[in-house]
Order: C-alpha cells, then structure tokens, then sequence
C-alpha cells in the first residue's frame, strides 16, 4: 500500500509535508539542453530566456544553474524580474529586459546595471535622457519588428532612429535583435521573409551584431543564429519544432496524490453539471490538482494521467482544486489515498498535455501552479 507521501519522494528529502503535488525539475536535463543548444549556434553564444520565473520553474535556481555551465546572457521580459535576479547572478551576468522599461524605471535600471531592450522611439529618448542625467554611456539593444507586428521599431521609425543614433552618443548599442513568429514551423515562409527583413536592417544600421534565432530558429540553421540565440522552451524540455522529434532532453516531471477512491454504478453523473455519466460500472480516483495548478478545464474528457503506463483518463469537468480519473483498468487495491499518479512524465510529455488541451507547451508550463512541492534534482 502507498504511503502518504511516497517511499521515493520521503528518500529524496521532500519537506513539504502534506504536500498533493510533486513538481521535479532536472537540473542535470536543463544543462544538458543548454550545452547542447551551447554547440549548435557556435562560434555565435547561447543566452537563456528566464522571464516568467524560468517559465514557472524557477528564475533563480535555474539561471545559476545555466550561469555554471557558461550562460552569461539572460533575458526576462519584465524590470521586477530583472531586479530580483540581479541579486541571485554574479556581476558578470548580463540581464535584458525584452518589454523594455516603463516610464520612471530608467534610473533604476541604469543602476543596477540592468539592460533594456528598446522597442521604440520614446524609449529609446528617455534611455538617453537617462544617461545624460548620469553624465556616463549606457548600453542598450535595439529591437526592430521584422514582420511579426509585437515588439520593435517599426519600419517607419528607422528613418528617425538612424538619426537620433547619429546625433547622441550616450547610448551604446550593444547588438540589434528581431522575434521569429513562425520558427517552429520548418517550413513556413515567414521565416526567410523575416530573415531577408533582419539583413535589411542590418545592411542599413551598419556595425551592429544581430540577435535573431529564438529556440526554434537555433534548428532553422546557421543563418539563423546571429551572434547570440535566445532559447526558451527547449531549456526546459519543450519540443523546438512543431512536428518533428523532440531533440531536447525531458526537464520536468510531476506527479499529483489522490484524494480518494469510489466505485460507481453504470448511469452515474461524474463532476460539475453532469457532464459525464458512467457507461459501465466504474473505478473512480479524484487527484488533488485542477485548473487552479495549472492544468487546463479544457482536459476534461479528453485528458489523462498515467499510473504504471496505463492511461487513466479524465472523467468529468477539470474543477479548480481537483480531477476526477477512470481508474477501472487498474488492479482494484492500486490506489488509495496518497498515491501518486503521473501527470508529466515518461509516458505524458508537455506537448501531449498541450495537444488533449487545445493549447500549446509554453502555457501548460508556465501555468504550473505554486501548490506543488518543487524539488530540485
């Protein structure tokens, strides 16, 4: 019979005690997939895309990990992310803010010797505004819109850009940068149109190095590459390429408890609004996880967790602290109260949870909720 919390995780030092979830991040995996990722975009270096807390791993615990193992380029999309991992990096460490500063945080940001990435015209003004109130150089990278309508100088502001670029020296640009809209799709066109686009303005801001492949573009080639790619998702395990094998070693893994187990007769209303009802006579289990921690309502009916390599398939609506699962094809004393079940793991990657829930790697990731019990391996 399980304990309540298992064998493995109290051998591992779990202190959370009480805990209904078990979120394992691989360290060991996340260094891997950047040392990989490292050798691919050579002689050009790899940053790591840190922003949304590592994409809901953990910020700090993962950049020192990436930091040992030669990172010294981050990116996070927001100041206060920067602000709190400027405390956890050595000096050495750059850290760029993608979304650019909001008005006031220049001062700020200069003195903590945090890097904006600049997207327009106004903040580009107020960063030099900055600097001449410092009386000293500041270092920024410019972003430019190569077709994907989000972040960037647009084309019409080239003109101006190159002329304030020009006329103020108080702005060093470190290097020039662009998104890729379409990188996991190998064969979109978007992807040459935005590279021939990146070359334009490269040809016309003269000098400057570019930052372009995002994780997908790190597997779109060299010309792709720039002098610094900026992963994310494949750091930590996600599929770079929409339909193609996934070259990345798995990072995260999750098991969630049971809460209790009942046997139900055919005809039976299974979770809110009823909207499944028993076939047949049913084992069922109920998990202490719901869209509260991460995994989407729209699992219901179409998801599933693991136990033993056997699919146990969700019942039900996806209630916000808890899931209802078939558990019939399981051996009737398998489950009790505390045993765990597999959420993520070597039978359900993030792209399979991704698929059952309409949705894509990026948001089952980051949405996985501060309840569990994180463990570092």
């Amino acid at each position: 019979m399980d304990n309540l919390l298992s064998a493995q995780h109290a051998s591992a030092g779990v202190t959370g005690l009480g805990a209904t979830g078990y979120l394992t991040i691989d360290i060991a995996a996340l260094s891997h997939n950047y040392e990989k990722l490292a050798a691919m975009v050579m002689p050009g270096r790899a940053a790591a895309v840190v922003k949304a807390d590592a994409y809901g791993l953990g910020a700090e615990r993962v950049s020192r990990a990436l930091y040992a193992k030669g990172c010294r380029h981050f990116f996070v999309a927001q100041f206060v992310e920067a602000q709190e991992l400027r405390l956890a990096l050595a000096p050495d460490a750059q850290l760029f803010v993608l979304n650019g500063l909001q008005p006031g945080a220049e001062l700020a940001s200069a003195e903590m010797g945090i890097i904006p990435v600049l997207n327009s015209l106004e903040q580009y003004r107020r960063w030099c505004a900055a600097a001449r109130s410092l009386k000293r150089t500041l270092p920024a990278v410019l972003q430019f819109d190569t077709g994907m309508s989000r972040l960037g100088f647009p084309p019409e502001e080239r003109p101006a850009l190159a002329k304030a670029l020009e006329e103020n020296g108080t702005v060093e640009v470190l290097f020039i940068m662009s998104h890729l809209a379409s990188a996991d799709e190998l064969d979109a066109t978007q992807n040459a149109e935005q590279l021939a686009e990146i070359r334009r303005i490269a040809d016309e801001f003269a000098g400057f190095d570019i930052s372009f492949a995002n994780s997908g573009g790190v597997f779109l080639g060299n010309a792709y590459h720039g002098v610094l790619a900026r992963p994310g998702i494949a750091l930590y395990g996600g599929a770079p390429t929409a339909g193609e094998p996934n070259p990345m070693e798995p990072v995260v893994s999750l098991e969630v408890a049971v809460v209790q187990t009942r046997t139900v007769p055919a005809g039976t209303k299974v979770g809110y609004g009823g909207a499944h009802v028993a076939t047949r006579e049913a084992r069922l289990a109920t998990i202490a996880a719901g869209y509260a921690d991460g995994l989407p309502r729209s699992l219901s009916d179409r998801g599933a967790v693991y136990c033993d390599g056997i699919r146990l398939p969700i019942v039900g609506r996806v209630s916000m602290d808890s899931i209802t699962i078939d558990i019939s094809a399981l051996p009737d004393d398998r489950l009790h109260l505390g045993s765990l079940v597999e959420v993520l793991g070597p039978n359900q990657t993030l792209e399979d949870i991704a698929r059952d829930a309409g949705t894509i790697s990026y948001e089952i990731l980051t949405g996985l909720g501060r309840r569990y019990e994180r463990q570092y391996r």
